[in-house]
């Protein structure tokens, strides 16, 4: 049933319009008030046996979210959620660290924590020091966090750091000579040939007969069940009738102060594609024009999901939504079947839109409005079909190309497999690499050199991966050629025609570099190693570990 509390919400929309005219003055789509004073949490838990002040949970909170907008420029909100950063979570983590700040007499100096804010404040001004009072206002207080905040973030972070130096400093400990071994086996090069073999190559060999799909039909069929689907009726609301009417009302406003703005707190960050400052301020401007659009195609979607909630029958017909549709002279479509996991293939839409249609029953037809990229829409179930597995039939065009595609790979495997032999016993007997590949009828390719810390090589890419080439390179003798080694669409072979010396003055320049990095991972495995340690004992009497948040108005454990 579509919701009760919609139908009150009509009066809302031009507020709602205007809260987010402003918002994007202040970073974008505002979250709640990070010290969210209304809110009490209830059982805290206790740090290695010390009980959490609420006080204390507060600040750690705000820490937490002004560590977030320093590394993502935003603070925590919907997108924080999707890629999984909890703010309940992080909070209890950085609870502990500063009850480990205090227990080991980690403290920083007034003088070192001014110098480190004077640091970011030059950061935000991209090389000039940003005004304080603008940055505590128009970024500190506009999410509930003043200058206290600020200055002791910066100064727990400071003491975070000397802790990681305390704690892993037996990480640092890497000496010149194990770090030149290391720097020899992560670089030393390998001089390599291959030869690919690629199913594609073999299709025309392939001999299709209606027995051998059958066959493959019967012993591939689980593969080809389609999930339980869903078809919706549904009407859009297309972001873009909308558009100009937005850019109409946001002119009324001051849009060129909205453009830059945004433009000054983000930059071309988030639209890398701009070339100029021109190009990224019209990007900036058609997004706040669409999102302004996008508020006013869901009021309407809104007002009629209400009178189809008004005007439905009893019990709820399919056809009261193509009759107010009708009468509204708006389009009603029908979707293409689709399955909880794809979603329908028409339209970009979000999660919430699969979720709801799945969702509808014959006594719960309707649902909206649901958002999608480019419109909102109002849905009705029209039908939803079970998993099954498809006639053959009606598939054997698709069965009969992934039968053949199969067959091309075993006739690739067959013929790797045979040069890899011929490969073992010819240069056993002091035969060449080339002279055997092309007695073979196969054509050998010769390749950049690789090393274990190479990070790209296209001419390898585009037949496998440079991981899986790497570890059958590195195992192979030099001078001897790997075994057949297989691909999703074929496989290859490999031959180590040398290990190349490294560059002596190259690497004497390299080394102090790689010498820090060696200990930076080091340290941070050390680091890793004692925190996880440290806080599993620690944190066993909070929430946390106890896969549980503070909820709000919960009652407190006795």
């Amino acid at each position: 049933m579509i919701g009760t509390i919609r139908k009150h919400s009509k009066v809302l929309w031009a507020i709602i319009i205007t809260i987010v005219i402003i918002t994007f003055v202040f970073w974008g789509s505002q979250p709640s008030k990070t010290t969210d004073r209304g809110r009490t949490p209830g059982y805290l838990g206790s740090i290695s046996g010390v009980p959490i002040k609420l006080e204390d949970y507060y600040n750690a909170e705000r820490e937490v979210a002004l560590g977030y907008y320093f590394n993502y420029g935003e603070f925590p909100g919907d997108e924080a959620k999707r890629v999984g950063f909890d703010v309940g979570r992080e909070t209890y983590i950085r609870l502990f660290i500063l009850h480990k700040l205090e227990e080991l007499d980690i403290h920083v100096s007034d003088e070192t924590v001014t110098q480190k804010a004077g640091e970011i404040m030059r950061m935000v001004g991209r090389g000039t020091p940003a005004p304080f009072a603008a940055f505590e206002k128009n970024v500190l207080n506009a999410h509930g966090l003043s200058a206290l905040d600020f200055t002791r973030w910066v100064r727990n972070e400071l003491g975070r750091q000397q802790l990681v130096n305390a704690v892993a400093a037996a990480g640092r400990l890497v000496t010149p000579q194990e770090a030149r071994v290391l720097y020899e086996r992560e670089n030393e090069e390998l001089a390599t040939e291959a030869v690919f073999f690629s199913a594609t190559n073999y299709l025309s060999t392939v001999t299709v007969s209606p027995e051998g799909v059958n066959q493959f039909w019967t012993n591939q069929m689980s593969r080809y069940r389609l999930p339980e689907r869903v078809q919706v009726r549904y009407v859009a609301f297309d972001v873009s009738n909308y558009l100009a009417q937005a850019e109409a009302d946001l002119m009324k406003t001051n849009l060129t102060e909205l453009v830059e703005g945004n433009y000054a707190r983000l930059g071309t960050n988030l639209y890398r594609e701009a070339k100029t400052p021109e190009e990224a301020k019209a990007k900036i401007r058609a997004d706040i024009i669409k999102e302004v659009a996008g508020l006013s195609a869901r009021r309407d979607a809104n007002n009629f999901a209400n009178v189809l909630d008004d005007k439905k029958s009893t019990p709820p017909r399919i056809d009261d939504l193509d009759k107010l549709a009708a009468e509204q002279k708006l389009t009603v479509k029908v979707s293409a079947p689709f399955d909880a996991e794809e979603g329908p293939k028409e339209m970009v839409v979000l999660a919430s839109f699969i979720k709801e249609s799945f969702k509808r029953t014959p006594e719960d037809l309707f649902a909206g409005p649901l958002g999608g990229r480019d419109a909102a829409y109002v849905i009705a179930l029209d039908k939803r079909l079970p998993s099954e597995i498809p006639p053959l039939e009606s598939i054997r065009e698709k069965v009969t190309a992934d039968f053949k595609f199969s067959q091309a790979v075993l006739a690739a495997h067959r013929a790797g497999e045979s040069l890899a032999l011929a490969l073992t016993n010819g240069l056993a007997a002091g035969k060449k690499f080339t002279s055997l590949c092309v007695a073979a009828g196969a054509i050998p390719v010769p390749l950049p050199p690789v090393s274990l810390s190479t990070r790209a090589v296209p001419e390898i890419e585009e037949h496998v991966s440079l991981y899986q080439y790497k570890q059958a390179a590195f195992t192979t003798q030099a001078g001897k050629s790997s075994g057949f080694i297989t691909t999703a669409d074929g496989g290859f072979v490999l031959f180590v025609r040398d290990r190349l010396p490294l560059e002596l003055a190259k690497m004497t320049k390299d080394l102090p570099a790689f010498i820090n990095a060696v200990r930076a991972t080091r340290q941070n495995e050390a680091y890793s190693d004692w925190f996880r340690r440290e806080a599993d004992r620690a944190l066993r009497e909070t929430p946390l570990y106890q896969q549980q948040r503070p909820q709000p108005g919960a009652p407190a454990k006795k």
